[in-house]
């Protein structure tokens, strides 16, 4: 009889994959609230990675970290009536605390435009005190009806910056900044992964927004995932909470605002984007674990060299696990690390301590060979590299050949039911052709240029829609 597979493939069942490789992977387990989820130790090692990376990012722009309540009295969240009205249906309110009643209920964070512009109202007296520039890391709770782990939970984890400037195109340039420098470098140069930068129609923009651009990335089944966004919020926040300043000129002026954000939806595009029916492929730049030591046997000579090896990686700045776990069925510890996506195995034995060599298995592009042990810190590096550059490309080029160019609604459904995405004028298909496309559970993904970057206005001449499904 075949053996059967650790994995649900692919090509069977895409959901039922994703959960396998959730599970097996070890990345998180269904929480004991409907929609929540607990991270386990791999997975919250990705999210730590991706916090370090972005927290760098955020911190370069003149961005600091700052925390806000979590509970936020309801009042707030009818200051802005396209805010509330975006997030009525998602938000979990806490009415009695202490034993008793409370006498206004708390909204248990969904994002924190209101309670963040509460104290930017404070803050803010003059030109002096601009930009205010803040992030913070923290939860959200958003009642989710249809919940998958990583990818639509109750609660997640995530960042929010919200800033404060003295005129519209500060804060408009501040928007870009952000969803170029910082989410999109990011994405590319350590999440490999192939994003389109765009802007939202104001259909799909956020609530509250005057403009929301946004990343969109290919999965590995052809529906799209919105991976981060940076809204500019124009001066309706300011409005509802009267955070203004006193100009040079000595007039008191609103300012203008922006809010952006990522989430631990990162993971789930992680494991969708770059997964295979072995498992994940984790990017070497992100990866926690970049080249794990594995001992074939339990014999003393190999643990030793297993564990010298080792400490010569990470001497190497490589970051680097021992598995010296001989108690284990060796080809049971593969194939865990084979599904955790490690980058790299070297694998040692008996046989390789005579031949002055270990076994060396490439995650990514797969397939072994042997490698002389002295070799090692000088391979893996440039190995390890050339593996980043494969997932980006191989990302790119799904995305590439599965994008066509269609002329209607009707044409673009029809790509899109085959697994892809289309791409469709603008102009050609509207307001009306968006309301269309929803009716076939189809969005506008983004809309971008002729020349593929990010359009300056929602009707600027030459707009492009990329459209597809998506989670």
């Amino acid at each position: 009889m075949a053996k059967a597979p650790v994995l649900t493939p692919r090509a069977d069942d895409f959901p039922r994959w994703y959960q396998d490789l959730i599970n097996k992977a070890e990345l998180a387990d269904n929480g004991p609230v409907r929609g929540t989820m607990v991270i386990r130790p791999y997975g919250y090692g990705l999210w730590e990675r991706m916090q370090a990376e972005m927290d760098a990012r955020i911190k370069e722009t003149g961005t600091q970290n700052a925390y806000f309540p979590l509970l936020i009295p309801q009042s707030y969240l009818t200051r802005e009536a396209d805010h509330v009205e975006g997030f009525a249906p998602e938000l979990a309110v806490v009415t009695h605390g202490g034993g008793k009643e409370l006498e206004e209920p708390a909204v248990v964070r969904p994002t924190s435009e209101m309670i963040i512009n509460d104290y930017f109202s404070k803050w803010v007296q003059s030109y002096r005190d601009l930009p205010l520039l803040i992030n913070q890391w923290a939860n959200v709770v958003r009642w989710e009806l249809r919940p998958r782990l990583f990818l639509r939970t109750t609660e997640f984890l995530w960042q929010e910056g919200h800033t404060a400037h003295a005129t519209h195109q500060d804060a408009r340039d501040f928007a870009s900044h952000i969803h170029r420098e910082v989410y999109e470098d990011f994405m590319v140069n350590v999440l490999a992964m192939d994003v389109v930068p765009g802007r939202k129609t104001a259909k799909e923009r956020f609530a509250g927004a005057i403009n929301t651009l946004t990343l969109e990335g290919m999965m590995g089944d052809g529906k799209a995932l919105q991976m981060a966004t940076s809204h500019e919020l124009g001066q309706n926040f300011a409005k509802a909470f009267n955070t203004s300043y006193l100009s040079k000129d000595g007039t008191q002026e609103l300012v203008w605002q922006t809010s952006w954000g990522s989430t631990t939806r990162m993971i789930g595009a992680l494991v969708m984007m770059h997964g295979d029916d072995d498992g994940l492929r984790v990017p070497p730049r992100l990866a926690q674990v970049q080249v794990v030591v594995l001992a074939i046997k339990g014999d003393e000579a190999v643990l030793a060299k297993v564990r010298e090896i080792g400490d010569r990686l990470k001497a190497a700045g490589l970051r680097v696990q021992v598995d010296d776990r001989v108690d284990t069925p060796f080809g049971r510890r593969a194939v865990d690390w084979e599904l955790k996506g490690v980058p790299a195995r070297v694998e040692v034995g008996p046989r390789d301590l005579e031949n002055g060599t270990a076994m060396l298995a490439r995650r990514i592009p797969g397939g072994k060979e042997p490698v002389a042990v002295d070799a090692l810190a000088d391979v893996l590096p440039a190995m390890l590299e050339e593996d980043q550059a494969l997932l980006l490309r191989q990302s790119r080029e799904r995305r590439e050949s599965r994008t066509s160019d269609v002329s209607s609604a009707a044409e673009a459904v029809e790509v899109i039911g085959a697994g892809g995405w289309a791409r469709i004028p603008w102009a050609a298909l509207g307001a009306e052709g968006e309301a269309e496309l929803a009716e076939h559970a189809v969005t506008v993904r983004c809309l971008v240029a002729e020349d593929g970057s990010v359009p300056d206005a929602e009707d600027a001449p030459g707009n492009v829609a990329l459209v597809a499904r998506a989670y």
